[in-house]
């Protein structure tokens, strides 16, 4: 098995999650990279939204690709791939937060969970800010309550929807659109208008780290 690199990657970007999935089962290993590089942004936004740490999220991520690739058989295509990839990693980043005593949901009332906000519509001033303001608002971020962070950064930074978020996490719905309600109200607390301003550039992952991450998931399942 070797690492698909370059121009040969490029031909195999255009296939469907399900195509590659396809290819993978029948033999074509290497092409798992394609599936990882795909998704390695949002599956490190989602493991860190839960263990909060960089280091301790780049090892979720190997062991979800890893879990993902040892039970890839059992993808039955009744969700999206990359939902049922989140699922995964969101799973394994629970565990290791739960095992450390680090992880407490809050939770909310049937009541609670039907009085939703709509979202705030955006305007081009969401896009004009970088540098100290997105370290500020990863730091927020950071600290929102359990339950409130994860659904914040599937939602406003993923860019997921109300359903796909749900799936991955396992909960309701209306518990997602409540605890998103809350995050942002939070954020609000602590920076003002112009909370979420920069959500989409928050927690980026870099080529090298990405590098890393595909190296180390081949290494494992070869």
């Amino acid at each position: 098995m070797h690492v698909v690199s370059g121009a040969t990657l490029d031909r195999w970007t255009a296939l469907s999650d399900e195509d590659v999935v396809a290819r993978v089962l029948d033999g074509q290993t290497a092409l798992y990279e394609v599936l990882m590089r795909r998704y390695n942004e949002r599956i490190y936004r989602a493991a860190r939204s839960i263990v909060r740490d960089e280091d301790e999220a780049e090892d979720v991520m190997q062991q979800a690709y890893v879990n993902a690739y040892l039970h890839l058989r059992q993808f039955d295509q009744r969700a999206r791939f990359s939902t049922w990839l989140t699922k995964i990693a969101i799973h394994e980043a629970l565990a290791r937060a739960r095992k450390r005593g680090r992880y407490d949901a809050i939770d909310f009332t049937e009541e609670e969970n039907q009085a939703v906000e709509r979202h705030p519509s955006r305007n081009p001033e969401h896009h004009a800010f970088a540098g100290e303001l997105r370290v500020l608002l990863e730091s927020s971020i950071d600290e929102l309550p359990d339950g409130l962070r994860e659904v914040f950064m599937l939602r406003e930074v993923e860019g997921l929807n109300t359903a796909e978020t749900a799936e991955s996490l396992g909960v309701s719905e209306d518990v997602v659109k409540t605890r998103l309600s809350r995050s942002r109200a939070a954020l609000r607390n602590l920076l003002g208008e112009r909370a979420g301003i920069l959500a989409p550039d928050a927690f980026r992952f870099p080529q090298p780290r990405c590098d890393r991450v595909v190296a180390a998931v081949f290494a494992r399942i070869s």
